[in-house]
């Protein structure tokens, strides 16, 4: 299953991750413990444990580019246009507004 590394101003915040029955989120221990960990978003807060979801979260899925520009990228990246969490692992490193990243974790 896929996998990406969730960032919060550059630090590791949790990990999101495609599962058999959906998405699962969870923080990472140690970014659970920094006094100024701070929840990615309002709808994931800060809990160990983690999240469950049978679809993308919305929030991950407001990452993504729409229109015109997600046909681009997923031209570019070659991912089919309702792979939403593939275009999440190609594009959210580096092509998001905001303090929130993703990065694929690649596994080999």
């Amino acid at each position: 299953m896929r996998k990406g590394v969730v960032k919060y101003c550059g630090r590791t915040a949790g990990l999101l991750e495609e599962t058999e029955t959906g998405f699962r989120f969870c923080y990472t221990n140690d970014y659970l413990r920094r006094e100024d960990a701070k929840a990615v978003s309002l709808t994931l807060p800060l809990k160990s444990g983690g999240y469950e979801s049978p679809g993308l979260f919305a929030f991950f899925d407001g990452l993504v580019s729409e229109g015109t520009l997600r046909e681009l990228q997923c031209r570019k990246f070659k991912l089919d246009p309702d792979d939403t969490f593939g275009l999440l692992l190609a594009s959210a490193s580096c092509d998001v507004i905001g303090c929130v990243t993703v990065e694929e974790v690649v596994v080999t």
